[in-house]
């Protein structure tokens, strides 16, 4: 495996790149500035991206002039684009063991995790502020005279619809259900 350091103006951004990746900037940066360059930007034999659009975009914001490559000869046009849409899906299938992450987030002591990307809730959980997601709202437990939601009537939230009603009815359950009993309609 060959990296070189090209001028940052060499390397190319895939033109159809379907990964919205700017939120993630900032973090990439940080980690940058903080780690150093750990993974290069892989590029094909034309110097267009093929994974590291990101890291491209945080390392022009810290203004650097060179980013390390590599560059993957051994791809033929096909695979480059598979590798490109993997390389971002695979990290999408894995999700976190939170005890673990807990624990290693707690024992970090001299950084500041929220620059890399983690919210306030996971390090308060990690650190033992967290109350578990509750939190008092003064909810009322006392029904009100005249209820402000009716028998019958259908809420959308997003694509799933809600029913006031009684779900072990099937003639009941067919209106939120687009007329069907199993999956709506218009899905």
């Amino acid at each position: 495996m060959q990296i070189e350091n090209w001028p940052i103006e060499k390397v190319t951004p895939y033109d159809k790149n379907p990964r919205n990746n700017n939120q993630a900037v900032e973090a990439t940066a940080n980690s940058l500035k903080e780690f150093g360059w750990k993974q290069p930007i892989v590029v094909d034999k034309d110097g267009v991206i093929i994974v590291g659009h990101t890291r491209l975009k945080a390392a022009k914001k810290l203004k650097m002039k060179t980013v390390p490559v590599l560059v993957a000869k051994d791809l033929d046009p096909e695979h480059v684009k598979a590798y490109r849409l993997a390389d971002n899906r695979v990290g999408e299938l894995a999700d976190w063991d939170l005890g673990l992450l807990d624990d290693e987030l707690a024992s970090i002591n001299d950084l500041d995790m929220s620059d890399f990307g983690f919210t306030d809730a996971e390090l308060d959980a990690a650190l033992g502020d967290d109350d578990g997601g509750a939190q008092d709202d003064d909810f009322d437990e006392e029904p009100p005279e005249e209820p402000t939601s009716k028998l019958g009537e259908v809420y959308q939230l997003g694509r799933h619809r809600l029913m006031v009603g009684d779900s072990t009815d099937p003639e009941q359950v067919k209106t939120p259900m687009g007329g069907t009993v199993g999956r709506p309609t218009n899905y």
